[in-house]
């Protein structure tokens, strides 16, 4: 199921970068298409992340701390690229608020794995 989820969000990170690319381009102001550009970058990041975790987890993914750096990962992905992806294609400047909770997420799902690396270290 990690590597299942953890390749969905890759994919979508991929989809959601050629419509950026593509589709955006000539539609949001270089200020907006910058934060969009932002969004996908962290949403790769992190779904790379969730799938080298899945993938090489064994120990790490049977710990909590694993488990929870996985979902961090996704929901982090979900609220900071979400909202950053919505403020450059909506420009709700409210949006940008609610951003950092996604950053919030990230730094607990890295946390979470330095946690989890050290617990199952052998």
């Amino acid at each position: 199921m990690y590597v299942a989820v953890s390749a969905v969000f890759g994919a979508l990170a991929v989809i959601l970068g050629a419509f950026g690319a593509h589709g955006l381009e000539s539609i949001l102001s270089e200020d907006m298409l910058e934060t969009y550009e932002v969004g996908v970058r962290y949403h790769f990041y992190h779904a790379i992340a969730a799938f080298v975790l899945a993938v090489a987890g064994g120990k790490l993914l049977e710990a909590r701390s694993g488990r929870v750096a996985f979902w961090s990962f996704i929901v982090g992905v979900l609220i900071f690229s979400g909202t950053l992806y919505l403020l450059a294609i909506t420009e709700i400047r409210w949006l940008g608020a609610i951003t950092p909770i996604g950053g919030v997420a990230f730094i607990v799902g890295w946390c979470s794995l330095a946690i989890a690396g050290w617990k199952t270290r052998t």
